[in-house]
């Protein structure tokens, strides 16, 4: 099954953005925008919804901080107790200011590497997966709006020359 969308070119950022709103105004599904950096307020202005990374960040840094307690305890009091320094090992309370460290340590480690390992499952990207990006410019200078064509595109072009596009194209695109 193949569509057509219509893809339209911008070489700024504002513009763009700008340019999106108007779309957006008049009416018109974006499909996907695509960018060589994050563009500040294109989220919001294509309406899309907001992220529940952070959420999912501070539930990742719970599962890290609750590993490190329960692995501190586990290797310092239960198991192999030491007096290090005259530091009494009777208690992991009584342990707790010379394990802040570790356990700050390891709550930013989970975060970290199991955010970059959701993002990467939610974004769908995988070890030498072939890029999905319609044009070669948008990595390097330019922006991409991409829309779908549903009837007559001349009136959505003239719109799309109005908002400052430098280069539209219509587009096969196969599902």
């Amino acid at each position: 099954m193949s569509s057509k969308v219509i893809h339209a070119l911008y070489d700024d950022d504002d513009v763009l953005l700008n340019a999106v709103k108007e779309v957006k105004a008049a009416d018109h599904h974006i499909e996907e925008v695509f960018t060589p950096f994050p563009v500040h307020g294109l989220d919001t202005a294509m309406g899309l919804e907001r992220t529940r990374m952070g959420v999912t960040a501070f539930l990742y840094g719970l599962t890290g901080l609750a590993f490190a307690a329960w692995f501190l305890n586990l290797i310092m009091i239960q198991d192999w107790p030491q007096n290090i320094g005259g530091k009494p090992s009777f208690s992991f309370a009584e342990n707790m200011p010379a394990f802040v460290p570790i356990l700050f340590e390891m709550t930013v480690f989970f975060a970290a590497h199991l955010m970059v390992i959701t993002f990467y499952m939610r974004s769908k990207i995988w070890p030498f997966k072939k890029a999905e990006n319609p044009d070669p410019r948008t990595t390097d200078d330019k922006f991409l709006m991409e829309i779908p064509v549903e009837g007559d595109s001349t009136a959505l072009r003239a719109l799309l020359e109005k908002t400052g596009a430098i280069e539209i194209n219509i587009i096969e695109k196969s599902h």
